[in-house]
């Protein structure tokens, strides 16, 4: 079974960073497209960021670029955000999601593997 578990989150104040990780098991990982996206209850889910697999391109919404850092370890089956200077809308749900194609998609139904989520608190 294909399983991606999220960590990394939790509590920081405003102008803070987090780093999260998702790491994945039962597939090749360095196939794969991978993308964070992030939820509020209520909200749509929204993309965040992604990274191609063989090319390793990487891509960003507006509002975190700059912020934010996208990167992988195929080798150690991992994905990391790296969150710096966070505000309180960044706080979500953040869910790390694979895509089976090498090429990058900000559409969240073109990703057929999802982690179960970790949460990310901005207080001000």
């Amino acid at each position: 079974q294909v399983q991606l578990v999220e960590s990394g989150g939790g509590l920081v104040q405003a102008g803070g960073s987090l780093r999260l990780s998702c790491a994945a098991s039962g597939l090749t990982f360095s196939m794969y497209t991978i993308s964070w996206f992030r939820q509020v209850p209520g909200n749509e889910r929204e993309f965040v960021a992604g990274i191609t697999s063989f090319g390793a391109n990487t891509y960003y919404r507006d509002s975190v670029k700059g912020r934010f850092t996208i990167s992988r370890d195929n080798a150690k089956n991992t994905v990391y955000l790296q969150m710096t200077s966070l505000k309180p809308e960044d706080t979500a749900v953040y869910y790390c999601a694979l895509r089976g194609d090498i090429r990058m998609t900000t559409i969240e139904r073109d990703y057929g593997f999802w982690g179960q989520g970790t949460q990310v608190t901005v207080s001000s």
